[in-house]
């Protein structure tokens, strides 16, 4: 594992006159795990992204088993053996896995025809190679997402490359398929293949990676051996300076209920979910994935319908059809697919703050822009959304801080209750330090406040009481002197 498989020195990248790369830094040796680290905007994608020929450096150099090589398109990276496994899944959804796998490359017969038989069993041996019960004629828009992300994986082995790219691969996958990942890893660095490992996860990395490269503001910090360092020290070079306290909770004491759902039913999905919120408490939602939570949460605010039950708010039974009527009743809901179901990306940070209370802007069908302004500017300020401006469009501005505007579009709507579904999901330590610090603030405010997570330590942390579901139901409700990652994990694989 001493031979220098890749190193990329010197890479300089602007855009429009803005460094997103300046003097950049990595090597990588055959046959092992070597992790990429850096708050969201420290340059990690964009020197991904160079290196796999998406964008052309502007200065620096690349060399592969010590050969100075140019990269100028996909292609040439391939050539190379170079794979990039990307965070947001780019499979073409209406064809099937094989067909993915061997896109662009199909085997083909003596006259020129693709050979579809061959093509289908190599990808089914492929399948059966990686313990996938699939067949190879599955249409990937059938697939979960988690196997699709398999499929990814499994594609960018196929090409035999000796430097794989994973960016984010298990935050789309369960434990036992993060499990299997590991293990498929593991086989690759046997067979001498290098891999470059981008993760929020720092036990993952501590688990899976031999060497840490920590990025900032575009520049190359520094590289530690993970045996050698320790979470502290990882997170100080991150944000170039010590995080006192990560998690930032001040308890809860208050007994006045805000919110009751009684026997909540959906059929096949959710069934006789009841529980109580307080005022300004945070009641964590924990459990596996297909358990329910984001389910039950898109019926409390109308994004789902559900055959019994019934929701109280402020003591009083109201009727929830749709988002709207969740509004008016003071409930608020961050969905956990911000890019998906959440923002408008092609939009400016305006927009998308103020799009739910646009109607208190407005005074004879004209908008007061000075009002929005201010109103904006205030979010901006109070969740230190890192921004040119309140024009600057969201897609520019990175995870942690399209999650903030996300939130600051609630937040507007002066919500009693707050649902946060994954709030620090694809988000840095150091935006997550800034997200638990505005929530513990909204909790001191007197909002109520459900987080649901797949985060353990998230939940134990910044929950006053955790919800445990399994299967559609609520097998408990811990109060804090019961919280144990063993305890949650007893109920949420189905313990009584």
């Amino acid at each position: 594992m001493n031979n220098s498989l890749l190193e990329m020195s010197g890479i300089t990248k602007q855009f429009l006159g803005v460094y997103a790369l300046q003097d950049a830094y990595l090597m990588l040796k055959g046959g092992e795990v070597h992790a990429l680290l850096g708050e969201n905007g420290a340059g990690k994608s964009t020197l991904m992204k160079v290196l796999g020929g998406i964008y052309s450096l502007d200065e620096g150099s690349i060399s592969i088993d010590g050969l100075e090589v140019k990269i100028n398109s996909v292609k040439d990276a391939k050539h190379f053996g170079i794979s990039i496994i990307h965070q947001e899944i780019v499979l073409v959804p209406y064809l099937s896995i094989a067909e993915n796998i061997f896109l662009g490359r199909e085997p083909l017969k003596k006259s020129g025809f693709i050979d579809k038989k061959r093509m289908f069993q190599n990808a089914q041996k492929l399948l059966d190679d990686f313990g996938m019960e699939l067949s190879a004629s599955t249409i990937v828009d059938n697939l979960t997402v988690a196997q699709q992300q398999m499929i990814e994986i499994i594609k960018a082995v196929s090409f035999n490359s000796k430097i794989i790219i994973m960016d984010e691969p298990t935050s789309s996958l369960t434990e036992k398929e993060v499990r299997f990942l590991f293990r498929t890893i593991k086989s690759l660095k046997e067979q001498g293949v290098g891999i470059v490992y981008i993760s929020h996860r720092m036990n993952e990395l501590f688990e899976i990676t031999d060497r840490i490269t920590v990025m900032r503001d575009g520049k190359y910090i520094g590289t530690v051996t993970t045996k050698d360092t320790s979470n502290d020290q990882l997170i100080s070079m991150m944000v170039g300076r010590e995080l006192s306290k990560y998690y930032i909770k001040d308890s809860s004491n208050s007994e006045e209920s805000i919110l009751k759902v009684n026997q909540l039913t959906k059929q096949g999905v959710i069934k006789n979910a009841s529980f109580e919120l307080k005022k300004g408490e945070i009641l964590g939602f924990s459990g596996l994935v297909g358990a329910g939570r984001s389910e039950l949460m898109k019926c409390i605010f109308g994004l789902e319908s559900f055959e019994k039950g019934e929701i109280i708010v402020n003591g009083q039974k109201v009727v929830i059809r749709n988002p709207n009527d969740a509004i008016q009743n003071k409930i608020a809901y961050v969905t956990e697919n911000r890019k998906e179901e959440g923002l408008f990306l092609s939009q400016s940070v305006q927009y998308n703050i103020t799009i739910k209370v646009l109607h208190e802007f407005m005074r004879f069908f004209k908008v007061n822009s000075k009002y929005e302004n201010k109103e904006t500017n205030q979010y901006i300020k109070g969740l230190s959304i890192k921004t040119t401006g309140v024009e600057q469009e969201v897609k520019h501005l990175s995870g942690g801080n399209q999650q903030k505007v996300l939130i600051s579009r609630w937040l507007a709507t002066k919500p009693q209750v707050l649902i946060l579904d994954e709030p620090t999901r694809g988000v840095d330590v150091g935006a997550k330090a800034e997200i638990y610090s505005i929530m513990n603030k909204l909790a001191k405010d007197g909002v109520s406040i459900i987080m649901v997570s797949s985060d353990l330590p998230e939940v134990i942390n910044m929950s006053d009481r955790v919800a445990v579901m399994c299967k559609g139901e609520i097998k408990a409700i811990l109060n804090k002197d019961q919280f144990s990652q063993e305890t949650i994990m007893h109920y949420a694989t189905g313990g009584q």
